[in-house]
């Protein structure tokens, strides 16, 4: 996610917490930048799961397993 978006959510933040509040435009452009860098952090977060590995004790390299039952 570009630094830009995550200093207009910020910026956003900050606005919110000002007796003005944000518009309902606003709102709803910060309800869409959280979902975006949530996804962000959610993407970069699996895809260094899915290059994990697990050394046993005699040296042997496993790949980490999705654990049963959790949505993908």
């Amino acid at each position: 996610m570009e630094q830009k978006k995550i200093d207009r959510i910020n910026e956003l933040a900050r606005k919110a917490k000002t007796p003005e509040g944000l518009t309902e435009a606003e709102t709803e452009e910060r309800t869409l930048l959280r979902q975006e860098y949530l996804n962000a952090v959610m993407g970069n977060l699996k895809q260094q799961l899915d290059n994990t590995y697990v050394v046993d004790e005699q040296g042997h390299k496993k790949k980490l397993q999705k654990r049963g039952g959790t949505p993908s």
